[in-house]
């Protein structure tokens, strides 16, 4: 084998450095190229660089330096060995450099973008953090100037002090040259220039309230620039030259006063508002700001607000002076009602005592004519004066009572009574009026009706006296009956009557009573005046009976005292009449003993009271003679006086009864009580002190009682109330009349 002792060279042939150098210079073109477009994105991402000219000189700089390098690929030529070796070795230097840079950039420009992005982030963060510092502070100093406004506005309720003050204190605030307040006129067709800041323009300059610029604030719920020139803004004098500041006005809604009522809330009215209008200084630059038109718009509001309070209170303070005028108004007619009520009760008081005195005088002195041998003729003529006596006295209780109802001084004097023998005793009032024209009169009790209830015997009895008095007196023929029973239930609601709540318990009942009768009857539009006091309707005028008209006004009056309910049924003229009454009654505790305290009266054998020792004290002679003929004929040995001191002189041991009058011109009948009872310590050795007056009043009897008399009798007595009376008195040694 034949070797070769050839060396090889030890540099590059030409034409491999030529193929070196074109590919370096490709490879720098392309990294020169693409470097510019990476600094193209570059710059398009980030917003915040400030040197964008510069980039574009060095991008153009790059590109043109890549453009050299592409031109050498077509203009290669040949060098020297030496220069072709530093060539091709600097341009694949710069090749790998290049491409290294571009590559790098690749890699780098994003991070460059991120923080880029970061910081313009922050600084963005920064900038919203200034502007909501800035919206803080403005609404710090605005909610500042409010709080400051709002205080001085409600430190006052007066209207004037608060527009005024609100015009002041926006005038500090704002810095303003003028601030005025335009309010609605009474027709609500003009606005009144009623307040401003500076006083320049006159107060009560009108403008119509239909203007455009009107409507405009009107209809917007903020704060509006409005025209320097516009009506409502000319509040500056012409005088001079200047360049007018900004305008703004805004509504402020007013109370409705008519929509005030004292027992609710006031509204506030959509149609009526003020105009409040704000200038800035003229030959100024300055504008309005956010914050002062939100400051104003607030204000607006606040100064509504105060006004519908200072409205409240001058509606309040109006109506309070009204109700004080009604008050005091109502006063007075209270204190003349109570002064006409006690002229009235004065004027019945006496007019009472005044004529129970002559009363006392006909009745005695007709019943004891009536014990004396008369003829037929004169007999009838007795009872007929008896019968109108009694009439009449009946006439002056009903209208005592009827006075007593309506002031309500009249009470039920409640205890326990044998309800059966109301009933019938009442029975046996009624029926010799009734056999007179031939009625008859049947009573139907119920079997579970009880024998003792608790109540106001004497108004119950002189209920069904005036009832069943009623029937007999409108029934010319037929018959009258009178039901009693224990009302269920079911049958106790009446729908005539809803105010009627009965409430069944097992202390009490409540007694159900119907009066029947066949008279003429009653026309149903007339049944209500039935209970009208002093009048009587046309059908029962039509039977031309008498009567006071006070009977049934008077039971329906007891009959609500009792927790009760009246009226009447009638089909109509002539086919009779049913009155029906329902009254609340107690049950006795214990029956026995309620038994025993009803046991019938026994009279003595003796029953004119022959010797019966007898003082009549009465300083009216007619009286006294009248008093002393009712017991001379019961058989009593009477001594009569006609003053105190007489009656102390003469009173001994040997009497046994004294009867006076209370009223007395010297030492009246309570001081002559009290000196009985001093005069005789013992209570054997002392006569029985019984009151014998005219007066009906409550009063009498309690002092009767406080002083220690043994009885109250009123007056008139006739001879059969004489001999009960001093049955009783023997018997129990007291008695008090019901008053």
């Amino acid at each position: 084998m034949e070797s070769c002792n050839c060396i090889e060279p030890q540099w590059p042939a030409d034409e491999l450095l030529m193929k070196y150098q074109y590919i370096s210079d490709f490879f720098i073109a392309l990294a020169y190229f693409s470097i510019p477009l990476e600094l193209i994105y570059f710059v398009k991402k980030s917003a915040v660089f400030p040197y964008r000219w510069v980039l574009v000189q060095f991008g153009a700089f790059i590109v043109l330096c890549g453009a050299t390098h592409l031109i050498n690929l077509w203009t290669f030529s040949m060098h020297s060995r030496t220069v072709a070796i530093v060539m091709t070795t600097s341009k694949v230097l710069t090749a790998v450099v290049s491409c290294a840079t571009a590559l790098m950039l690749v890699h780098i420009i994003p991070d460059l973008l991120s923080v880029k992005t970061r910081e313009l982030f922050l600084k963005n963060k920064a900038a919203e953090l200034d502007r909501e510092m800035g919206l803080i502070r403005t609404q710090e100093e605005t909610g500042r100037h409010v709080r400051m406004l709002t205080h001085e506005i409600r430190s006052t309720l007066d209207r004037h002090t608060i527009l005024k003050t609100t015009l002041v204190e926006l005038g500090r605030t704002l810095a303003l040259e003028e601030c005025a307040l335009w309010m609605p006129t009474r027709t609500g067709l003009e606005l009144q220039l009623s307040y401003t800041l500076r006083q320049q323009n006159p107060v009560g300059y009108t403008v119509p309230i239909q203007l455009p610029v009107i409507s405009q604030v009107f209809t917007s719920n903020h704060a509006v620039k409005i025209s320097p020139n516009c009506p409502v803004a000319r509040l500056r004098p012409l005088a001079g030259k200047y360049m007018p500041g900004e305008v703004v006005a805004v509504r402020v809604p007013l109370l409705h006063l008519s929509n005030f009522q004292i027992n609710d809330w006031p509204e506030l009215s959509t149609k009526r508002y003020a105009l409040m209008v704000l200038m800035l200084p003229s030959d100024s630059a300055r504008q309005w700001h956010v914050h002062e038109l939100e400051l104003v718009e607030v204000v607006a509001d606040q100064v509504a607000v105060a006004l519908s309070h200072a409205a409240i209170l001058e509606e309040s303070m109006r109506a309070r002076d009204l109700l004080l005028d009604q008050n005091i108004a109502l006063d007075h007619a209270r204190r003349e009602a109570e002064t006409a009520i006690r002229a009235r009760n004065d004027f019945l008081a006496v007019m009472n005592h005044e004529m129970r005195t002559p009363m006392h005088a006909i009745i005695a002195l007709s019943s004891l004519l009536q014990e004396t041998e008369l003829t037929p003729e004169q007999r009838l003529m007795v009872e007929t004066i008896l019968k109108s006596s009694n009439l009449l006295a009946t006439l002056i209780n009903d209208v005592l009572d009827l006075s007593r109802l309506e002031d309500g001084s009249l009470q039920l004097q409640l205890g326990t009574f044998n309800l059966h023998a109301v009933f019938k005793e009442v029975l046996n009032l009624i029926k010799p009026i009734a056999s007179v024209k031939k009625l008859l009169v049947a009573l139907n009790l119920a079997p579970d009706l009880p024998e003792y209830a608790v109540g106001d015997e004497k108004r119950l009895m002189q209920t069904l006296l005036n009832v069943v008095g009623n029937a007999v007196k409108f029934t010319k023929e037929g018959n009258i009956s009178i039901t009693a029973f224990v009302a269920k239930s079911e049958s106790l609601r009446d729908s005539r009557a809803p105010e009627f709540f009965p409430v069944p318990s097992d202390k009490h009942f409540y007694l159900r009573v119907q009066v029947k009768d066949s008279g003429s009857g009653i026309s149903p539009q007339d049944i209500p005046k039935s209970f009208t006091k002093f009048a009587q309707n046309q059908s029962i005028a039509t039977r031309n009976s008498n009567g006071s008209g006070l009977g049934l006004a008077i039971c329906k009056r007891f009959v609500n005292l009792m927790e009760g309910h009246i009226w009447i049924e009638s089909e109509g003229l002539g086919k009779g009449c049913t009155a029906i009454f329902i009254v609340k009654l107690g049950i006795p505790e214990s029956l026995n003993e309620s038994k025993l305290s009803f046991m019938p009266k026994m009279s003595g054998p003796q029953t004119n009271f022959t010797g019966l020792k007898v003082l009549v004290m009465d300083d009216n002679g007619v009286s006294r003679s009248v008093t002393k003929g009712l017991l001379v004929h019961l058989g009593c040995d009477v001594m009569t006086v006609g003053s105190s001191e007489e009656c102390l002189r003469v009173v001994s041991q040997e009497h046994k009864v004294v009867f006076m009058d209370v009223g007395l011109p010297s030492i009246d009948g309570y001081d002559l009580a009290i000196h009985l009872h001093q005069k005789f310590t013992r209570r054997h050795e002392r006569p029985l002190i019984v009151a014998l007056t005219g007066n009906t009043d409550k009063v009498t009897k309690e002092n009767c009682m406080r002083v220690g008399m043994d009885g109250v009798i009123l007056k008139p007595v006739s001879l059969e109330k004489m001999r009960s009376v001093l049955l009783d008195l023997l018997e129990h040694r007291v008695l008090f009349e019901a008053i």
